[in-house]
């Protein structure tokens, strides 16, 4: 997979101390975006599942969370990283372009699958006429933080 970085102890990028891991490529372009640069699939550093793991366990304190770029465009194996972040306790945020309803419904197994290790979803489009500096963890009014435990809809893991 194509990960821009990963950085240790954010306190901006969800609640606690989080490792956030920010994967290139993104097919949103939202005017204003605050990282345009992983819009580009080609941009980053190609790395190995068990790579990304060995560097989130390097730091232990800290849970977890996805961004980018837009995570659910490497589905497959973000889903793969999610599930072994899961196994080992993590609490995992996903920041995605997508909404919720959009990825409940995604025809792709992977991204429904990547959604069912998730905790919380910050979702939805940056919208430059919406930017709002007052709000945590988001950077636009539409976009919500969506705690994924207390949903009446299921978010089975899909089965591959």
């Amino acid at each position: 997979m194509r990960v821009m970085n990963i950085i240790h102890d954010s306190v901006v990028d969800g609640e606690g101390l989080r490792t956030v891991i920010f994967f290139a490529g993104c097919p949103h372009f939202c005017l204003g975006c605050h990282n345009p640069a992983s819009w580009n699939m080609r941009n980053g550093t190609e790395m190995s599942v068990e790579e990304v793991i060995q560097e989130v366990a390097s730091n232990p304190l800290t849970d977890v969370t996805l961004s980018g770029g837009e995570p659910f465009f490497q589905a497959k194996e973000v889903a793969a990283v999610a599930r072994l972040l899961k196994d080992s306790g993590k609490n995992i945020w996903a920041y995605s372009g997508y909404t919720l309803e959009q990825l409940v419904d995604a025809e792709d197994v992977h991204q429904r699958e990547l959604l069912s290790y998730c905790d919380v979803l910050v979702d939805g489009p940056f919208i430059l006429a919406k930017k709002d500096l007052t709000l945590s963890f988001r950077g636009s009014s539409n976009q919500r933080i969506i705690d994924l435990h207390k949903l009446k809809i299921p978010l089975e893991k899909a089965s591959l």
